[in-house]
This record gives C-alpha cells, sequence and structure tokens, in this order.
C-alpha cells in the first residue's frame, strides 16, 4: 500500500563509525537531513572474551525522504556501502502516512 504523502522513512543500519559515510551517499541521492542513532547488533554469532559478551556496535540512520530519493539511496548504499564492504550496510523502507514539521 502507497502513503499517501509520497514520503517514506529510509532506515539504515551499518557498523558503527561510518555514519558520515551514510549521509554523504543520503545527500548525494537528495535527502536533506538525517537522524543517526547509535545501537548494538546481536547476531547468530556470539563473541566472548574472559567470559564477558562483546556486542557489536551499530549505528542506525534514518531520513524521511520522497519515493525516488529512496530508490536512489537505496541503490547507491547497496554499491556503496552494502554487506559486502566494510560498513556493512543494510537499508528498508517504511511508508509515511503524516510528516508535520518539514519544509
Amino acid at each position: 500500500m502507497e502513503s499517501a504523502t509520497g514520503m517514506k522513512a529510509l532506515y539504515i543500519v551499518s557498523n558503527a563509525g561510518y555514519s558520515e559515510v551514510i549521509t554523504d551517499i543520503l545527500r548525494a541521492a537528495g535527502a536533506k537531513g538525517a537522524t543517526i542513532m547509535h545501537a548494538r547488533g546481536e547476531g547468530t554469532r556470539h563473541e566472548t572474551f574472559m567470559g564477558i559478551t562483546l556486542d557489536h556496535e551499530r549505528e542506525v540512520i534514518v531520513s524521511i525522504v520522497d519515493d525516488e530519493t529512496a530508490e536512489k539511496a537505496m541503490a547507491d548504499i547497496k554499491e556503496k556501502a552494502g554487506w559486502q564492504t566494510d560498513v556493512h550496510g543494510i537499508c528498508y523502507t517504511t511508508p509515511v502516512d503524516r510528516v508535520v514539521g518539514m519544509r
């Protein structure tokens, strides 16, 4: 189902320390801004060191963009910062039904 606004929330999850790489890609695709959140990831493989479980540091970058910008950004992230790179970026979108506070 398409959103009435034509906008999407674009989420990118990457290894920590690569948010600048991601935001540069977003800006080049036409995004006007992003929110960066620090997170920790837990996968199928756990690493322990001296009995302590080590969490993988991640960053989640969120940007509200139009459909066209979302498609371009996702293609660029897959190519330049995807799973096969050091960034290990994955991205997905969710529809935005209503937006207030944006120009």
